[in-house]
């Protein structure tokens, strides 16, 4: 059994999520202390807890002390099971993260699945829906598997009710990745979201961001939901190169201006635009695993995170792979090996 504790490195739900998805793919159980402990809230909040149990039913696991509030589990995993599941967090917590606890052994297992998934779509501190759909999705697809996501409503924070829907159809085995440095830009939008919320907001944030990136007004774009259970609101830089979509996000939030939840979106995709990086340090992060499970790859990032850190530590423990770090200039390469 792999005994990992949970409060080190980032010392969030990733350890959690990373250590699931492997548990599940290698066959290989885990117990898991301290979870979340440097957290304001410690222990497995809602969000968490449903991660644990969706990878307990796909998986077919044996589970200790998956009950809220817990630091500790113990999984034992059985033989991952595809088919159809339904996965509801109950809260606004984040469904692109439980999402993404599975999806590893699910475009890996023996057939395909359906999966409805019920919670937040467009959460700060998680990979917001269009993120995953149009950002991660597609570099996961160049290893092998199909994965089709649709947003059916979506749920912001704090009302949550968002629902999304995934095809997988997996494959033998994953391919490697490699990125290399940011191609050419092909294309640039700036996305205002509003949900129940008046239109000038999404307004003021797309021109003002297209503003400060020196964009042109066909840049812009504004998209209205009234089928959100709450309101919110999110802005995104999207930036197109070959082979790759990066967006960067910033969530607007009651008491804060429009003009300043744009530039929040806009500094981080500054930074990614005067580097050669073809992916910013969220993407790079993500990257890892599907990349180590290939066996092999190699991407160009702006930076990598505490989270990034985090990740290569679980990964180690699970799988024979080494991550080869180098820095040039504004950007930091990554290159995953065979042990």
């Amino acid at each position: 059994m792999i005994q990992i504790d949970g409060s080190f490195g980032e010392g969030g739900g990733q350890i959690l999520r990373t250590a699931l998805s492997l548990s599940l793919v290698t066959g290989r159980p885990i117990r898991i202390d301290n979870i979340r402990a440097g957290r304001e809230r410690p222990g497995l909040l809602r969000q968490h807890l449903t991660a644990v149990l969706a990878a307990a039913e796909i998986g077919q696991a044996q589970v200790e002390g998956a009950v809220m509030g817990s630091t500790s589990i113990g999984f034992v995993p059985g033989s991952v099971k595809a088919g159809e599941y339904r996965f509801a967090v109950g809260s606004a917590g984040s469904g692109t993260l439980v999402f993404q606890t599975i999806l590893p052994a699910l475009m890996l297992a023996e057939g395909p699945s359906k999966l409805v998934i019920e919670g937040g779509t467009h959460n700060d501190a998680a990979p917001p829906f269009p993120f995953l759909e149009r950002a991660f999705l597609p570099l996961v697809e160049r290893m092998g598997p199909r994965v089709q996501v649709v947003l059916e409503r979506p749920g912001f924070y704090p009302a949550g009710g968002g629902r999304f829907t995934a095809e997988i159809l997996p494959a033998v085995r994953l391919k490697p990745l490699h990125t290399g440095e940011r191609a050419e830009i092909t294309g640039r939008r700036v996305i205002a979201i509003i949900a129940n919320l008046p239109s000038d907001i999404a307004e003021r944030e797309a021109r003002t961001a297209a503003r400060l990136l020196e964009w042109g007004p066909e840049t812009q774009v504004i998209e209205s939901s009234r089928e959100s259970a709450g309101p919110g609101n999110v802005v995104m830089v999207e930036v197109q190169s070959r082979g790759v979509t990066e967006i960067f996000t910033a969530f607007g939030k009651v008491g804060v201006s429009a003009e300043r939840v744009a530039k929040r979106a806009v500094q981080e995709a500054q930074e990614y635009l005067v580097s050669k990086a073809a992916v910013g340090e969220h993407l790079a992060d993500q990257l890892l695993l599907p990349m180590a499970l290939a066996g092999a790859g190699s991407f160009t990032a702006v930076k990598l995170n505490q989270h990034s850190l985090t990740n290569m530590e679980v990964i180690r423990r699970f799988l024979p792979v080494r991550f080869e770090i180098s820095e040039a200039g504004e950007c930091v390469t990554v290159a995953v090996r065979p042990e």
